[in-house]
């Protein structure tokens, strides 16, 4: 691979991270204060993302690999994306802003898939080059959140009670026409699939895969995958307000510490892999779980706010340790023949499936402790997250045989 295309896929990847961070981490304080929505409405929102996850294997699998170049659907993606993100700041009321948001979504989700498409098609051995793409889209995150925070102060105080975070989405609907122009001078990644070829359902879904679930061991690990996106899911939706109303300076900006951690505990993690074995290495990232959300819930923004900051960078144990792992895990035991088919049914299982319940629980249990002045019992709301997790890490020691499983290097 080329310097030119190097530095193309890597400004590719930097835009498409940037848009998803400049918007979305923010989105929960943007709901409550511009929109006064409710944590239920806020759970309809994020919950976008898992109806994206879903029907993205349906435009990935039955429209752009056998119709169009994945580059330029990805651009006429990102362009229309471009159009619904600058409504969505403009609208006053949540009923206004959900179409948008979940128009937004649905096209928003293939396009990651796009993105790995066209970098992966470029690179002679993307096991050594891919890496090397690819953390250009979590600075693209954090920048966006040090934009928001250091530069343009839309989440402070002041800038938060004068709806400076509408402001948001006006800069990723910037950042996205920009990636929607762009896409069509990227290297040409032609379609996969032959358009004579027949392409079944079973396919786009992977359900191929389900006979994987014959195995004792698969099946807890994806029951287990499946749950533990319930309190994943507080945290999405959560802790961008909680930040806010707890008065820690600079929220998104913290909050991109967990991006940072990510690149941190990716390096560590074939170290920890195989020192430890896969099952200790995932039991690391469900604990996490616990003693982030117990963190949450008794530090605060005064003398106590290092555990927060704790928290925030225990995102890399949390989200390393246990879905990278799962994914090495599932590549190893589907094997070449039921590989991408078990890859896209865990995405499927956990952003689809497992999130859309867990944003729903995490405003059910957000609205139950909603006092009367607006403000909320944050201790008891983590509890609960906190206590799923431990519940998930037991069920998962009772029931998961410890096996052996290699960590495959480049």
């Amino acid at each position: 691979m080329n310097k030119k295309t190097q530095f193309q896929l890597s400004l590719m990847m930097f835009l498409e991270f940037f848009i998803w961070g400049g918007w979305f981490v923010s989105l929960g304080t943007f709901l409550g204060h511009n929109l006064n929505a409710s944590a239920g409405q806020s759970a309809q929102a994020f919950s976008t993302q898992s109806w994206g996850a879903i029907i993205a294997p349906f435009i990935i699998g039955l429209i752009a690999d056998r119709y169009f170049n994945a580059e330029r659907i990805l651009g006429v993606l990102h362009l229309i994306g471009a159009v619904l993100m600058y409504q969505m700041a403009g609208t006053t009321d949540f009923t206004a802003f959900y179409p948008y948001v979940l128009g937004y979504m649905i096209l928003y989700m293939p396009t990651l898939a796009l993105v790995n498409s066209v970098a992966f098609n470029q690179m002679k051995d993307p096991a050594k080059e891919f890496s090397f793409v690819r953390v250009f889209g979590t600075i693209g995150w954090i920048i966006a959140g040090v934009l928001i925070s250091r530069v343009f102060h839309w989440d402070s105080s002041e800038g938060v009670e004068n709806g400076m975070l509408k402001n948001t989405f006006l800069m990723t609907a910037i950042a996205s026409g920009i990636l929607g122009i762009f896409s069509f001078t990227l290297p040409k990644t032609p379609p996969k699939v032959g358009k004579g070829e027949k392409v079944t359902l079973s396919d786009v879904l992977g359900l191929e895969a389900l006979k994987l679930l014959k195995d004792k061991n698969f099946l807890m690990f994806f029951i287990s995958s499946v749950l533990i996106c319930i309190p994943l899911a507080f945290y999405y939706q959560n802790t961008h307000p909680f930040l806010t109303e707890t008065g820690l300076q600079n929220p998104t900006e913290k909050m991109a510490i967990g991006q940072a951690s990510e690149v941190l505990f990716m390096l560590l993690l074939p170290f920890f892999f195989k020192r430890f074995g896969f099952k200790k290495t995932i039991l690391a990232g469900m604990l996490a779980w616990t003693v982030r959300y117990l963190l949450f819930a008794y530090g605060d923004s005064g003398e106590l706010a290092f555990m927060l900051i704790i928290g925030i960078a225990l995102h890399g144990i949390c989200y390393d340790f246990f879905f990278v792992s799962g994914q090495i895990y599932t590549d190893t035991k589907a094997g070449e023949k039921y590989k991408s088919a078990a890859q896209g049914l865990i995405t499927l299982a956990t952003y689809g499936v497992g999130m859309l319940i867990g944003f729903w629980v995490a405003g059910q249990i957000t609205d139950k402790y909603l006092a009367a002045d607006g403000s909320h019992n944050w201790e008891n709301i983590w509890i609960f997250p906190a206590i799923f997790a431990f519940g998930v890490l037991l069920f998962f020691v009772i029931f998961f045989k410890n096996e052996k499983i290699e960590y495959k290097e480049s």
